[in-house]
């Protein structure tokens, strides 16, 4: 506002929210990190597809989370899932990410809604 600058976050880190670039581009958001932090140039953005992302959602409270896959998923085409290690939970705290590539974002967002839906997250109970 006027000379004054506001940020709801500011984290010298990538977002989780960008790991689509994982598997949609050439340079990651990690590496486009990484060359700006280094003062490297970016000579060009190449895409490789459309792609979408979907979090894992924590529903319940607990500790030491831990994932279940449906076995379907490791040889899912242009499917990965990337879980974040977190020592606990609540719900709608963020403990993954599902991410796809495709010819087009609605095909893609249809395979992250399979690849979540193929997650179970276990915990143990809060004490």
């Amino acid at each position: 506002k006027g000379e004054q600058v506001y940020f709801s976050e500011v984290s010298p880190r990538p977002h989780d929210t960008g790991l689509v670039t994982l598997v949609t581009q050439e340079l990651s958001e990690f590496a486009l990190h990484v060359r700006a932090m280094l003062g490297f140039e970016v000579s060009e953005l190449v895409r490789w597809s459309a792609g979408a992302s979907r979090a894992l959602m924590a529903h319940g409270r607990g500790t030491a989370p831990w994932f279940e896959w449906d076995e379907r998923l490791l040889g899912a085409q242009g499917v990965s899932v990337h879980c974040f290690g977190k020592p606990a939970m609540w719900p709608g705290r963020r403990l993954g990410v599902a991410l796809a590539r495709a010819e087009c974002v609605t095909r893609a967002r249809q395979r992250t809604e399979m690849a979540a839906a193929g997650v179970t997250i276990h915990h143990l109970e809060e004490p």
